[in-house]
Protein backbone atom coordinates (compact mmCIF):
# COMPACT_ATOMS: atom_id res chain seq x y z
CA UNK A 1 0.00 0.00 0.00
CA UNK A 2 0.71 3.11 -0.87
CA UNK A 3 2.21 5.84 1.97
CA UNK A 4 -0.02 9.29 1.52
CA UNK A 5 1.49 10.74 4.39
CA UNK A 6 4.66 11.58 6.46
CA UNK A 7 6.96 8.81 8.39
CA UNK A 8 4.63 9.42 11.79
CA UNK A 9 1.08 7.89 9.55
CA UNK A 10 2.37 5.98 6.80
CA UNK A 11 2.56 2.25 7.17
CA UNK A 12 5.91 0.90 7.75
CA UNK A 13 5.30 -2.25 5.36
CA UNK A 14 6.68 0.42 2.60
CA UNK A 15 9.74 0.53 4.35
CA UNK A 16 9.83 -3.10 4.52
CA UNK A 17 8.81 -5.14 1.57
CA UNK A 18 10.78 -4.94 -1.05
CA UNK A 19 13.78 -5.91 1.03
CA UNK A 20 11.71 -8.97 2.69
CA UNK A 21 10.78 -10.61 -0.92
CA UNK A 22 14.66 -10.43 -1.46
CA UNK A 23 15.84 -11.50 2.20
CA UNK A 24 13.69 -14.64 1.34
CA UNK A 25 15.29 -15.21 -1.64
CA UNK A 26 19.26 -15.40 0.18
CA UNK A 27 17.56 -16.94 2.75
CA UNK A 28 16.33 -20.39 0.52
CA UNK A 29 20.07 -20.32 -0.66
CA UNK A 30 21.11 -22.55 2.05
CA UNK A 31 23.50 -22.66 3.35
CA UNK A 32 23.49 -19.14 4.03
CA UNK A 33 27.12 -17.41 4.49
CA UNK A 34 27.22 -16.23 8.14
CA UNK A 35 27.99 -12.57 7.01
CA UNK A 36 24.72 -12.78 4.72
CA UNK A 37 22.73 -14.01 7.95
CA UNK A 38 24.36 -11.12 9.93
CA UNK A 39 23.15 -8.34 8.01
CA UNK A 40 19.98 -9.92 7.89
CA UNK A 41 19.61 -10.50 11.16
CA UNK A 42 20.15 -6.67 11.53
CA UNK A 43 17.62 -5.38 9.13
CA UNK A 44 15.23 -8.06 10.98
CA UNK A 45 16.36 -5.71 14.45
CA UNK A 46 15.72 -2.49 12.42
CA UNK A 47 12.31 -3.78 11.27
CA UNK A 48 11.16 -4.90 15.16
CA UNK A 49 11.98 -1.55 16.45
CA UNK A 50 10.61 0.77 14.06
CA UNK A 51 7.79 -1.15 15.13
CA UNK A 52 8.03 -2.16 18.94
CA UNK A 53 9.27 0.66 20.45
CA UNK A 54 5.88 2.68 19.95
CA UNK A 55 4.00 -0.75 20.54
CA UNK A 56 6.16 -0.70 23.89
CA UNK A 57 4.73 2.93 24.64
CA UNK A 58 1.50 2.24 24.25
CA UNK A 59 1.28 -0.51 26.30
CA UNK A 60 3.14 1.04 29.10
CA UNK A 61 0.98 4.59 28.53
CA UNK A 62 -2.32 2.94 28.65
CA UNK A 63 -1.12 0.31 31.64
CA UNK A 64 -0.61 3.84 33.06
CA UNK A 65 -3.86 5.12 32.89
CA UNK A 66 -5.34 3.21 35.20
CA UNK A 67 -2.23 3.36 38.26
CA UNK A 68 -2.62 7.37 37.56
CA UNK A 69 -6.29 6.65 38.85
CA UNK A 70 -5.23 4.32 41.81
CA UNK A 71 -2.44 6.94 43.14
CA UNK A 72 -5.09 9.39 43.11
CA UNK A 73 -7.78 7.66 44.96
CA UNK A 74 -5.30 6.94 47.31
CA UNK A 75 -5.40 10.82 48.64
CA UNK A 76 -9.08 9.66 49.37
CA UNK A 77 -8.64 7.26 51.98
CA UNK A 78 -7.10 3.42 52.80
CA UNK A 79 -10.45 2.34 52.31
CA UNK A 80 -10.89 4.24 48.90
CA UNK A 81 -7.52 2.76 48.14
CA UNK A 82 -8.39 -1.03 49.08
CA UNK A 83 -11.29 -1.15 47.18
CA UNK A 84 -9.91 0.59 43.87
CA UNK A 85 -7.04 -1.83 43.69
CA UNK A 86 -8.82 -5.10 44.83
CA UNK A 87 -11.60 -4.26 41.90
CA UNK A 88 -8.33 -3.52 39.44
CA UNK A 89 -6.95 -7.06 40.81
CA UNK A 90 -10.19 -8.95 41.35
CA UNK A 91 -12.67 -7.39 38.53
CA UNK A 92 -10.54 -5.31 36.01
CA UNK A 93 -8.47 -8.24 35.54
CA UNK A 94 -10.81 -10.75 34.66
CA UNK A 95 -12.53 -8.25 32.14
CA UNK A 96 -8.99 -6.85 30.32
CA UNK A 97 -7.76 -11.02 29.62
CA UNK A 98 -11.36 -11.29 27.79
CA UNK A 99 -10.86 -7.96 26.32
CA UNK A 100 -7.38 -8.19 25.26
CA UNK A 101 -7.45 -11.77 24.26
CA UNK A 102 -10.50 -11.44 21.57
CA UNK A 103 -8.64 -8.72 20.03
CA UNK A 104 -5.41 -10.90 18.93
CA UNK A 105 -8.09 -12.36 16.44
CA UNK A 106 -7.72 -9.24 14.80
CA UNK A 107 -3.48 -9.34 15.22
CA UNK A 108 -3.89 -12.70 13.19
CA UNK A 109 -6.42 -12.58 10.54
CA UNK A 110 -5.97 -8.64 9.39
CA UNK A 111 -1.83 -9.15 10.22
CA UNK A 112 -2.30 -11.80 7.74
CA UNK A 113 -4.59 -10.18 5.04
CA UNK A 114 -2.02 -7.40 5.45
CA UNK A 115 0.77 -8.99 4.22
CA UNK A 116 -1.04 -10.99 1.28
CA UNK A 117 -2.32 -7.19 0.60
CA UNK A 118 -6.15 -7.91 1.28
CA UNK A 119 -6.49 -4.82 2.59
CA UNK A 120 -10.31 -3.91 2.06
CA UNK A 121 -10.91 -7.31 4.18
CA UNK A 122 -9.50 -6.21 6.76
CA UNK A 123 -11.73 -3.19 7.65
CA UNK A 124 -14.24 -5.66 7.57
CA UNK A 125 -13.09 -8.28 9.87
CA UNK A 126 -12.15 -4.89 12.09
CA UNK A 127 -15.70 -4.09 12.51
CA UNK A 128 -16.74 -7.94 12.94
CA UNK A 129 -14.26 -7.42 16.52
CA UNK A 130 -16.34 -4.01 17.32
CA UNK A 131 -19.36 -5.68 17.29
CA UNK A 132 -18.49 -8.92 18.81
CA UNK A 133 -16.75 -7.23 21.72
CA UNK A 134 -18.64 -4.91 22.28
CA UNK A 135 -21.67 -7.39 23.05
CA UNK A 136 -19.46 -9.10 25.24
CA UNK A 137 -18.42 -6.14 27.16
CA UNK A 138 -21.85 -5.31 27.49
CA UNK A 139 -22.75 -8.54 29.08
CA UNK A 140 -19.22 -8.17 31.48
CA UNK A 141 -20.66 -4.78 32.40
CA UNK A 142 -23.31 -6.76 34.37
CA UNK A 143 -20.54 -8.27 36.55
CA UNK A 144 -19.04 -5.19 37.19
CA UNK A 145 -22.14 -3.86 38.40
CA UNK A 146 -23.03 -6.33 41.24
CA UNK A 147 -18.90 -7.43 41.99
CA UNK A 148 -19.58 -6.79 45.41
CA UNK A 149 -20.58 -9.99 46.70
CA UNK A 150 -17.95 -12.12 44.44
CA UNK A 151 -15.54 -9.70 46.39
CA UNK A 152 -16.57 -10.75 49.54
CA UNK A 153 -16.31 -14.52 48.34
CA UNK A 154 -12.40 -13.96 47.56
CA UNK A 155 -12.28 -12.51 51.30
CA UNK A 156 -12.67 -8.67 51.38
CA UNK A 157 -14.25 -7.78 53.99
CA UNK A 158 -17.46 -5.75 53.70
CA UNK A 159 -16.96 -2.19 52.93
CA UNK A 160 -13.96 -2.77 51.42
CA UNK A 161 -16.13 -4.92 49.15
CA UNK A 162 -19.00 -1.77 48.46
CA UNK A 163 -16.35 0.63 47.93
CA UNK A 164 -15.08 -1.47 45.65
CA UNK A 165 -18.39 -2.20 43.65
CA UNK A 166 -18.68 1.65 43.55
CA UNK A 167 -15.49 1.91 41.91
CA UNK A 168 -16.15 -1.11 39.38
CA UNK A 169 -19.83 0.83 38.72
CA UNK A 170 -17.80 3.69 37.51
CA UNK A 171 -15.31 1.43 35.35
CA UNK A 172 -18.03 0.03 33.46
CA UNK A 173 -18.28 3.13 30.21
CA UNK A 174 -14.40 2.24 30.42
CA UNK A 175 -14.79 -1.45 29.76
CA UNK A 176 -17.08 -0.38 26.80
CA UNK A 177 -14.57 2.15 25.86
CA UNK A 178 -11.65 -0.67 26.03
CA UNK A 179 -13.94 -3.55 24.20
CA UNK A 180 -13.81 -0.64 21.16
CA UNK A 181 -10.20 0.59 21.61
CA UNK A 182 -8.71 -3.10 21.38
CA UNK A 183 -9.44 -4.35 18.37
CA UNK A 184 -8.90 -0.60 16.43
CA UNK A 185 -5.33 -0.89 17.86
CA UNK A 186 -4.80 -4.00 15.99
CA UNK A 187 -6.20 -3.26 13.17
CA UNK A 188 -3.82 -0.11 12.72
CA UNK A 189 -0.57 -2.49 14.52
CA UNK A 190 -1.60 -5.36 11.62
CA UNK A 191 -0.73 -2.15 8.97
CA UNK A 192 2.26 -1.50 10.90
CA UNK A 193 0.66 2.07 12.08
CA UNK A 194 1.20 2.51 16.11
CA UNK A 195 3.56 6.01 16.04
CA UNK A 196 0.17 7.83 15.86
CA UNK A 197 -1.32 5.82 18.41
CA UNK A 198 1.46 5.69 21.00
CA UNK A 199 1.50 9.91 20.54
CA UNK A 200 -2.88 10.06 21.21
CA UNK A 201 -2.26 7.37 24.11
CA UNK A 202 0.34 10.03 25.75
CA UNK A 203 -2.30 12.80 25.06
CA UNK A 204 -4.52 11.13 26.61
CA UNK A 205 -2.37 10.24 29.81
CA UNK A 206 -1.54 14.41 29.81
CA UNK A 207 -5.25 14.75 29.70
CA UNK A 208 -5.72 12.08 32.45
CA UNK A 209 -3.28 13.26 34.78
CA UNK A 210 -4.57 16.57 34.86
CA UNK A 211 -8.75 16.16 35.27
CA UNK A 212 -8.15 13.26 37.68
CA UNK A 213 -6.78 16.12 39.68
CA UNK A 214 -9.78 18.53 38.99
CA UNK A 215 -11.95 15.76 39.80
CA UNK A 216 -10.09 14.38 43.00
CA UNK A 217 -8.59 17.50 44.52
CA UNK A 218 -10.62 20.80 43.49
CA UNK A 219 -14.02 19.35 42.89
CA UNK A 220 -13.96 16.44 45.35
CA UNK A 221 -16.01 14.27 43.36
CA UNK A 222 -14.47 10.78 45.56
CA UNK A 223 -13.96 7.43 44.44
CA UNK A 224 -17.24 7.43 41.97
CA UNK A 225 -16.10 10.92 40.00
CA UNK A 226 -12.18 9.24 39.98
CA UNK A 227 -13.60 5.97 38.39
CA UNK A 228 -16.09 8.23 35.88
CA UNK A 229 -13.19 10.29 35.06
CA UNK A 230 -10.39 7.27 34.10
CA UNK A 231 -13.85 5.95 31.71
CA UNK A 232 -13.79 9.66 29.85
CA UNK A 233 -10.23 9.47 29.22
CA UNK A 234 -10.82 6.33 27.46
CA UNK A 235 -13.59 7.22 25.41
CA UNK A 236 -11.42 10.49 24.36
CA UNK A 237 -8.93 8.21 22.97
CA UNK A 238 -11.60 5.52 21.22
CA UNK A 239 -12.62 9.05 20.02
CA UNK A 240 -8.69 9.82 18.65
CA UNK A 241 -8.46 6.39 17.42
CA UNK A 242 -11.58 6.35 15.30
CA UNK A 243 -11.50 9.93 13.81
CA UNK A 244 -7.71 8.75 12.89
CA UNK A 245 -9.10 5.38 11.08
CA UNK A 246 -11.34 7.34 9.09
CA UNK A 247 -9.87 10.24 8.23
CA UNK A 248 -6.32 8.92 8.18
CA UNK A 249 -5.43 8.55 4.44
CA UNK A 250 -2.73 5.29 5.84
CA UNK A 251 -6.55 3.44 6.18
CA UNK A 252 -7.70 4.55 2.85
CA UNK A 253 -7.40 1.51 1.43
CA UNK A 254 -8.02 -1.07 4.60
CA UNK A 255 -11.08 0.83 5.72
CA UNK A 256 -13.78 1.87 2.95
CA UNK A 257 -16.53 2.78 5.16
CA UNK A 258 -19.07 0.43 7.53
CA UNK A 259 -20.58 -2.59 5.96
CA UNK A 260 -22.86 -5.39 6.45
CA UNK A 261 -20.93 -8.10 5.54
CA UNK A 262 -19.28 -7.57 8.63
CA UNK A 263 -22.12 -9.80 10.29
CA UNK A 264 -20.86 -12.36 7.49
CA UNK A 265 -18.71 -15.33 8.61
CA UNK A 266 -19.08 -13.84 12.12
CA UNK A 267 -19.36 -17.38 13.86
CA UNK A 268 -16.77 -18.32 12.31
CA UNK A 269 -14.53 -14.93 13.31
CA UNK A 270 -16.23 -15.43 16.94
CA UNK A 271 -14.58 -19.02 17.12
CA UNK A 272 -11.08 -17.59 16.72
CA UNK A 273 -11.88 -14.48 18.79
CA UNK A 274 -13.01 -16.26 21.76
CA UNK A 275 -9.78 -19.16 21.55
CA UNK A 276 -7.76 -15.97 21.77
CA UNK A 277 -9.41 -14.97 24.70
CA UNK A 278 -9.19 -17.92 26.71
CA UNK A 279 -5.31 -17.79 25.86
CA UNK A 280 -4.79 -14.60 27.10
CA UNK A 281 -6.78 -14.61 29.80
CA UNK A 282 -5.78 -17.69 30.98
CA UNK A 283 -2.40 -15.87 31.16
CA UNK A 284 -3.60 -13.00 32.77
CA UNK A 285 -6.15 -14.59 35.57
CA UNK A 286 -3.19 -17.25 36.28
CA UNK A 287 -0.74 -14.29 38.23
CA UNK A 288 -3.86 -12.39 39.22
CA UNK A 289 -4.94 -15.98 40.90
CA UNK A 290 -2.12 -15.89 42.84
CA UNK A 291 -2.42 -12.31 44.08
CA UNK A 292 -5.56 -13.31 45.84
CA UNK A 293 -4.59 -16.62 47.08
CA UNK A 294 -2.42 -14.61 49.71
CA UNK A 295 -5.24 -12.80 50.57
CA UNK A 296 -6.04 -16.47 52.74
CA UNK A 297 -3.01 -15.93 54.38
CA UNK A 298 -2.64 -14.91 58.30
CA UNK A 299 -1.46 -11.15 58.52
CA UNK A 300 -2.89 -10.81 54.64
CA UNK A 301 -2.02 -7.64 54.77
CA UNK A 302 1.72 -7.91 54.97
CA UNK A 303 0.96 -10.62 52.14
CA UNK A 304 -0.86 -8.38 49.63
CA UNK A 305 1.12 -5.36 49.80
CA UNK A 306 5.06 -7.16 49.47
CA UNK A 307 3.15 -9.37 46.68
CA UNK A 308 1.56 -6.42 45.36
CA UNK A 309 4.94 -4.32 45.54
CA UNK A 310 6.71 -7.24 43.16
CA UNK A 311 3.97 -8.04 40.77
CA UNK A 312 3.90 -3.98 39.94
CA UNK A 313 7.64 -4.43 38.84
CA UNK A 314 6.47 -7.42 36.92
CA UNK A 315 3.54 -5.66 35.11
CA UNK A 316 5.93 -3.32 34.28
CA UNK A 317 8.16 -5.74 32.38
CA UNK A 318 5.38 -7.29 31.05
CA UNK A 319 4.05 -4.33 29.40
CA UNK A 320 7.39 -3.74 27.91
CA UNK A 321 7.41 -7.46 26.41
CA UNK A 322 3.68 -7.13 25.37
CA UNK A 323 4.86 -4.16 23.41
CA UNK A 324 7.81 -6.53 21.53
CA UNK A 325 5.27 -9.75 21.45
CA UNK A 326 3.15 -6.96 19.50
CA UNK A 327 6.28 -6.42 16.92
CA UNK A 328 6.60 -10.24 16.89
CA UNK A 329 2.72 -11.06 16.23
CA UNK A 330 2.91 -8.64 13.15
CA UNK A 331 6.13 -8.90 11.39
CA UNK A 332 5.48 -12.87 11.81
CA UNK A 333 1.70 -12.37 10.66
CA UNK A 334 2.71 -9.84 7.71
CA UNK A 335 5.59 -12.24 6.34
CA UNK A 336 3.18 -15.48 6.34
CA UNK A 337 0.40 -13.59 4.36
CA UNK A 338 3.60 -12.63 2.03
CA UNK A 339 4.43 -15.51 1.48
CA UNK A 340 7.58 -15.58 3.12
CA UNK A 341 8.28 -18.56 5.58
CA UNK A 342 11.67 -18.21 5.81
CA UNK A 343 11.64 -14.43 7.12
CA UNK A 344 8.90 -15.70 9.67
CA UNK A 345 11.21 -17.57 10.87
CA UNK A 346 14.24 -15.15 10.95
CA UNK A 347 11.60 -13.00 12.58
CA UNK A 348 10.80 -15.28 15.68
CA UNK A 349 14.65 -15.71 16.06
CA UNK A 350 16.04 -12.44 16.28
CA UNK A 351 12.53 -11.08 18.56
CA UNK A 352 13.59 -13.99 20.82
CA UNK A 353 17.37 -13.42 21.30
CA UNK A 354 16.58 -9.68 21.66
CA UNK A 355 13.98 -10.95 24.10
CA UNK A 356 15.88 -12.99 26.32
CA UNK A 357 18.96 -9.96 26.15
CA UNK A 358 16.57 -7.43 27.70
CA UNK A 359 15.38 -9.87 30.11
CA UNK A 360 18.82 -10.72 31.25
CA UNK A 361 19.46 -7.08 31.60
CA UNK A 362 16.62 -6.54 33.40
CA UNK A 363 16.98 -9.76 35.78
CA UNK A 364 20.39 -8.30 36.89
CA UNK A 365 19.00 -5.18 37.70
CA UNK A 366 16.41 -6.50 40.35
CA UNK A 367 18.85 -8.38 42.10
CA UNK A 368 21.37 -5.18 41.87
CA UNK A 369 19.14 -2.79 43.13
CA UNK A 370 16.58 -4.95 44.90
CA UNK A 371 16.59 -2.82 48.45
CA UNK A 372 16.01 0.81 46.74
CA UNK A 373 13.24 -0.85 44.70
CA UNK A 374 11.65 -2.56 48.12
CA UNK A 375 11.25 0.92 49.30
CA UNK A 376 9.99 2.81 46.85
CA UNK A 377 6.64 2.20 47.77
CA UNK A 378 6.62 1.68 51.28
CA UNK A 379 8.26 2.32 54.95
CA UNK A 380 7.26 -0.85 56.23
CA UNK A 381 10.48 -2.22 57.50
CA UNK A 382 8.07 -5.91 57.31
CA UNK A 383 6.90 -5.27 54.38
CA UNK A 384 10.56 -4.54 52.89
CA UNK A 385 11.99 -7.73 54.45
CA UNK A 386 8.85 -9.33 52.52
CA UNK A 387 9.80 -7.93 49.60
CA UNK A 388 13.72 -8.13 49.49
CA UNK A 389 13.00 -12.07 50.23
CA UNK A 390 10.67 -12.20 47.54
CA UNK A 391 13.38 -10.40 44.37
CA UNK A 392 15.09 -13.50 43.46
CA UNK A 393 11.81 -15.33 42.66
CA UNK A 394 10.81 -12.00 40.90
CA UNK A 395 14.14 -11.65 39.21
CA UNK A 396 13.46 -15.60 38.04
CA UNK A 397 9.70 -14.63 36.80
CA UNK A 398 11.37 -11.36 34.63
CA UNK A 399 13.37 -13.87 32.88
CA UNK A 400 10.89 -16.23 32.10
CA UNK A 401 8.62 -13.07 30.85
CA UNK A 402 11.58 -12.68 27.88
CA UNK A 403 10.41 -16.07 26.47
CA UNK A 404 7.08 -16.56 27.24
CA UNK A 405 5.21 -13.88 25.76
CA UNK A 406 7.26 -13.46 22.87
CA UNK A 407 6.18 -16.99 21.45
CA UNK A 408 2.69 -16.31 22.58
CA UNK A 409 3.17 -13.36 20.21
CA UNK A 410 4.40 -15.32 17.74
CA UNK A 411 1.32 -18.24 18.25
CA UNK A 412 -0.78 -15.05 17.81
CA UNK A 413 0.94 -14.08 14.41
CA UNK A 414 0.45 -17.71 13.34
CA UNK A 415 -2.72 -18.38 14.74
CA UNK A 416 -2.31 -21.01 16.90
CA UNK A 417 -4.50 -19.65 19.85
CA UNK A 418 -6.32 -22.64 20.54
CA UNK A 419 -3.31 -24.75 20.66
CA UNK A 420 -2.15 -22.27 23.12
CA UNK A 421 -5.11 -22.13 25.01
CA UNK A 422 -4.67 -26.16 25.73
CA UNK A 423 -0.72 -25.52 26.50
CA UNK A 424 -2.22 -22.69 29.37
CA UNK A 425 -5.01 -25.04 31.48
CA UNK A 426 -2.30 -27.47 31.41
CA UNK A 427 1.03 -25.56 32.66
CA UNK A 428 -1.39 -22.68 34.79
CA UNK A 429 -3.94 -24.52 36.07
CA UNK A 430 -3.90 -28.59 36.16
CA UNK A 431 0.21 -27.88 37.25
CA UNK A 432 1.32 -24.42 38.07
CA UNK A 433 -1.78 -23.34 40.64
CA UNK A 434 -2.38 -26.91 42.44
CA UNK A 435 1.79 -26.95 43.50
CA UNK A 436 1.43 -23.69 44.29
CA UNK A 437 -1.12 -23.87 46.93
CA UNK A 438 0.63 -27.17 48.00
CA UNK A 439 3.67 -25.11 48.37
CA UNK A 440 1.76 -22.24 50.02
CA UNK A 441 -0.43 -23.55 52.41
CA UNK A 442 0.53 -27.52 52.77
CA UNK A 443 4.45 -28.23 52.94
CA UNK A 444 7.00 -26.78 55.08
CA UNK A 445 7.28 -24.30 52.61
CA UNK A 446 3.95 -22.66 53.60
CA UNK A 447 1.33 -23.03 56.47
CA UNK A 448 3.15 -25.31 58.92
CA UNK A 449 4.39 -22.23 60.91
CA UNK A 450 2.49 -19.52 58.68
CA UNK A 451 1.25 -18.00 62.31
CA UNK A 452 4.86 -17.23 62.43
CA UNK A 453 4.97 -13.71 60.97
CA UNK A 454 8.72 -14.27 59.97
CA UNK A 455 7.50 -17.05 57.81
CA UNK A 456 4.81 -15.93 56.39
CA UNK A 457 7.82 -14.91 53.89
CA UNK A 458 7.87 -18.13 53.21
CA UNK A 459 4.33 -19.13 52.39
CA UNK A 460 4.17 -16.07 49.82
CA UNK A 461 7.49 -18.20 48.70
CA UNK A 462 5.30 -20.90 47.96
CA UNK A 463 2.90 -19.63 46.45
CA UNK A 464 5.49 -17.94 44.40
CA UNK A 465 7.08 -20.79 42.85
CA UNK A 466 3.46 -22.42 41.72
CA UNK A 467 3.64 -19.43 39.45
CA UNK A 468 7.05 -20.10 38.46
CA UNK A 469 6.61 -24.03 37.51
CA UNK A 470 3.11 -23.06 35.56
CA UNK A 471 4.72 -20.00 33.61
CA UNK A 472 8.22 -22.30 33.10
CA UNK A 473 6.14 -25.37 31.91
CA UNK A 474 4.01 -22.98 29.29
CA UNK A 475 7.52 -21.60 28.33
CA UNK A 476 9.03 -25.35 27.08
CA UNK A 477 5.53 -26.01 25.35
CA UNK A 478 5.61 -23.00 23.58
CA UNK A 479 9.89 -23.13 22.59
CA UNK A 480 8.69 -27.09 21.63
CA UNK A 481 5.83 -25.86 19.53
CA UNK A 482 7.61 -23.08 17.62
CA UNK A 483 10.55 -24.71 17.12
CA UNK A 484 9.32 -27.81 15.32
CA UNK A 485 7.20 -25.56 13.48
CA UNK A 486 7.25 -25.86 9.38
CA UNK A 487 6.79 -22.29 8.24
CA UNK A 488 6.45 -22.97 4.50
CA UNK A 489 3.11 -25.47 6.10
CA UNK A 490 1.95 -22.43 7.79
CA UNK A 491 2.28 -20.24 5.03
CA UNK A 492 -0.07 -22.92 3.05
CA UNK A 493 -2.71 -22.22 5.95
CA UNK A 494 -2.34 -18.97 5.47
CA UNK A 495 -3.13 -18.85 1.77
CA UNK A 496 -6.33 -21.68 2.42
CA UNK A 497 -7.85 -18.73 4.52
CA UNK A 498 -7.02 -16.18 2.48
CA UNK A 499 -8.61 -18.44 -0.91
CA UNK A 500 -11.97 -18.45 1.44
CA UNK A 501 -13.24 -15.55 0.71
CA UNK A 502 -16.00 -13.58 -0.59
CA UNK A 503 -15.50 -13.09 -4.76
CA UNK A 504 -16.65 -9.34 -5.00
CA UNK A 505 -17.79 -6.93 -1.81
CA UNK A 506 -13.98 -6.17 -0.94
CA UNK A 507 -12.81 -10.05 -0.89
CA UNK A 508 -13.67 -10.65 2.77
CA UNK A 509 -12.11 -13.22 4.58
CA UNK A 510 -14.33 -15.91 6.09
CA UNK A 511 -13.09 -17.50 8.66
CA UNK A 512 -14.02 -21.16 8.51
CA UNK A 513 -13.78 -24.07 11.27
CA UNK A 514 -10.52 -25.33 9.74
CA UNK A 515 -8.86 -22.12 11.03
CA UNK A 516 -9.91 -22.18 14.58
Amino acid sequence: MEGDGDAATAPLLDFIDDQSAASEELLRREPVPFDVLSRLALWEAGNLWRISWASILITLFSFTLSLVTQMFVGHLGELELAGASITNIGIQGLAYGIMLGMSTAVQTVCGQAYGARRYRAMGVVCQRALVLQFVTAVAIAFFYWYSGPFLQLIGQAEDVAVAGQLYARGLVPQLLAFALFCPMQRFLQAQNIVNPVAYMVLAVLVFHIFISWLAVFVLSFGLLGAALTLSFSWWVLVALTWAYIIWSPACKETWTGLSMLAFRGLWGYAKLAFASAVMLALEVWYVQGFVLLTGFLPNSEIALDSLSICINYWNWDFQIMLGLSYAASIRVSNELGAGHPKVARLSVMVVVMASIAFSILATIVVMALRYPLSTLYTSSTTVIEAVIALMPLLAISIFLNGIQPILSGVAVGSGWQVIVAYVNVGAYYIIGLPIGCVLGFKTSLGAARSDDQLHLFVVIQGIWWGLIIGVAIQTVALIVITARTNWDSEVEKVIQRLRRTAADEGGVLVVDDDDV
